[in-house]
């Protein structure tokens, strides 16, 4: 049952571009977990087809051919291209499209998100201390591991691709090559690491803690080269120009610095925010302007060229916690906010009749219900289809460009409500729920047999043999060399000699005869209780296993299940007689009874006692 996906990704297999970047589709539910319930569309992004696409139409555009520019329909989705192929068009480019999810059995608020430098793969690190690895294509969860004691405040990889560093909230910093084998620790602060960043050559990093402080070490060696001080309050942010040797930092103290890290020295400080830094960005694909924001709802963009703001950004409600440029067009850049909203903006945009030597710039597209809680951080994938973002709401979303043609993503949960998008139709909370719990089942039935290396139906595991359990047969008990079962280990405390004989008691009973009293022990004076193991006056050591009376056949039992015991056989009148009354007032019967047993449940009747014992061959006697 094959269920192809089109919600993000394109369509047929004649090289359909997806909403991301290509086609996508869904792969068959099989296996011992189906249980007949239909598997929902997990999107899946593809970018080969597109970017194959866009190279052929740069031979063609190369030779002279024209290219059709898309156009609002869905008969033009098979025609979109990467974002690079529109470096003109930032629009083409805004992710305002939902298309998946991703969180962890055991939920912990995601910190840091960061993309693999190749693009395969999302990095997450929450504030458990664990990595986290999603596939990038399929977004499905690839692994975890626990990396650090604490939670994880930064992680970054080098420009090179080569290394990853990470930063927690004990001041410790760690290398990990891109296999995630951790080859070195270094205690750079006393205080949480927020913020750090590599030089260009990689040669060098630079860190910011909560000591207001900031560090550049050298990476080979893992050794501090300079201590850049200036700063009055925790540093919250870093960031070094990828060309150039000029640093950022954004502190509590609600400045922003530009430092020179070959002597330390504060080159200028922006006083344009009124509250804490959140994030201070280099532009990375041209490096000419700077994004800061802060916790006064406003983001600035500084043009390094001028020395001035280039424009300021305006549209939260509440404080703007995560920032990120967009990889190929410059003028694109998003926000996040505390209460959980995306506005994406384009800076190239200059509002109609603004004069003003820093316009407000509002969003072009924004997100107001993209998560529940504070998003932490956001980054885009290196080919720019796709943007991730990490909440304190513990979940890890992705988001796309649409599709051409495509308009009900507008109308969904998270750009007007779950309210208004049930009255609409566009969301049903009951399905979500339903689907949930299927999968929660679905997942804890798959850990239950698998994770727990429990047995599959049909099968056993010879580690686990499964006895006494009503529905299987347990194995028969071990047989001695005479081909009976051997009786039970002497119970310790047993004292006294050995058990009578009891071959001959069916001679025994024949005779009416028993064994004298005197075998017994005597009853001590007082009605002081016999010492441990051995019996009262009176009573007749039970038979040893598998002895069963002549004449007298005992009930079947369960298979593999002995046979109930016998019940204990009570002495009258001192123990031989044939004869005499039973404790309940019954008759005790003949001798053959062996001294009146103590009926348990009604009697049966003298006719169909005779019967019975007919039936089984006993002729009676004295």
């Amino acid at each position: 049952m094959a269920r192809f996906e089109d919600r993000d990704g394109g369509g047929g297999g004649g090289g359909g571009g997806g909403g991301a970047a290509g086609g996508g589709f869904g792969g068959e539910r099989d296996g011992p977990y189906n249980r007949g319930r239909p598997l929902h569309r997990r999107p899946v992004t593809d970018y080969g087809t597109p970017v194959a696409k866009w190279m052929m139409n740069r031979t063609m555009e190369w030779r002279g051919l024209p290219q059709d520019a898309p156009r609002p329909a869905p008969q033009f989705i098979i025609d979109l291209l990467p974002p690079a192929a529109y470096p003109d068009n930032p629009s083409m480019s805004l992710p305002t499209k939902h298309i998946h999810a991703s969180l962890n059995k055991i939920k912990h608020p995601i910190n840091v998100v960061k993309w693999t430098p190749e693009g395969r793969r999302l990095l997450t690190g929450s504030s458990s201390g664990e990595f986290t690895l999603w596939n990038g294509m399929g977004f499905n969860f690839e692994t975890i591991m626990q990396a650090h004691d604490c939670a994880i405040r930064v992680c970054e990889y080098s420009h090179g691709g080569d290394w990853l560093l990470s930063g927690d909230q004990d001041g410790i910093v760690k290398y990990w090559q891109p296999n995630f084998n951790n080859v070195k620790i270094l205690q750079a602060h006393n205080e949480p690491v927020r913020d750090l960043s590599f030089s260009p050559t990689d040669a060098k990093f630079v860190t910011a803690s909560d000591d207001g402080t900031l560090k550049i070490w050298n990476f080979n060696e893992g050794v501090e080269e300079r201590t850049l001080t200036g700063h009055g309050w925790d540093v919250k942010s870093v960031d070094w120009h990828p060309t150039k040797g000029l640093i950022v930092s954004g502190s509590k103290d609600h400045l922003v610095k530009l430092w020179d890290p070959r002597t330390a020295r504060c080159l200028t400080t922006l006083h344009g925010h009124k509250n804490t830094i959140s994030k201070t960005r280099f532009q990375p694909s041209r490096g000419e302007l700077l994004a800061t924001c802060a916790r006064d709802q406003t983001c600035r963009i500084f043009d390094l060229r001028a020395m001035k703001d280039f424009c300021v950004l305006r549209g939260h409600d509440k404080d703007i916690s995560a920032l990120a440029w967009h990889p190929t067009h410059p003028a694109l850049i998003s926000t996040g906010g505390s209460d959980g909203s995306i506005n994406h903006y384009l800076i190239d945009e200059t509002p109609p009749g603004s004069m003003a030597a820093s316009p407000v710039i509002f969003p072009a597209a924004s997100i107001p219900f993209a998560h529940e809680y504070a998003v932490w951080s956001m980054e885009y994938h290196p080919l720019g289809h796709i943007l991730c973002s990490g909440s304190n709401d513990r979940i890890t979303r992705f988001w796309t460009r649409p599709r051409p043609g495509e308009s009900d993503s507008f109308r969904d949960r998270y750009h007007i409500g779950e309210e208004a998008a049930m009255a609409m139709g566009t969301y049903d909370r009951n399905r979500k729920r339903h689907r949930q719990e299927e999968e929660e089942e679905e997942q804890d039935e798959a850990d239950a047999l698998v994770d727990q290396k429990m047995p599959l139906p049909g099968q056993q595991n010879p580690q686990f043999p499964i006895t006494n359990i009503p529905g299987f047969l347990p194995p028969p008990p071990p047989l001695n060399a005479a081909g009976i079962i051997p009786p039970p280990p002497s119970l310790p405390g047993l004292v006294g000699g050995a058990p009578p004989d009891f071959s001959n008691f069916a001679s025994l009973i024949a005779s009416g005869k028993f064994p004298p009293p005197g075998q017994l022990p005597l009853p001590l004076p007082g009605g002081v209780p016999p010492p441990l193991g051995q019996l009262p006056p009176g009573l007749i050591p039970p038979p040893p296993p598998g002895f069963q009376i002549p004449g007298m056949s005992m009930p079947p039992g369960i298979p593999g299940i002995g046979a109930p015991p016998m019940p204990p056989m009570m002495g009258g009148g001192g123990g031989g007689g044939g004869s005499g009354s039973g404790d309940d007032g019954s008759d005790g019967g003949s001798g053959r009874g062996g001294g009146g047993v103590r009926a348990r449940g009604p009697l049966p009747s003298q006719k169909d006692s005779l019967r019975e014992a007919q039936k089984a061959g006993f002729r009676g006697g004295r």
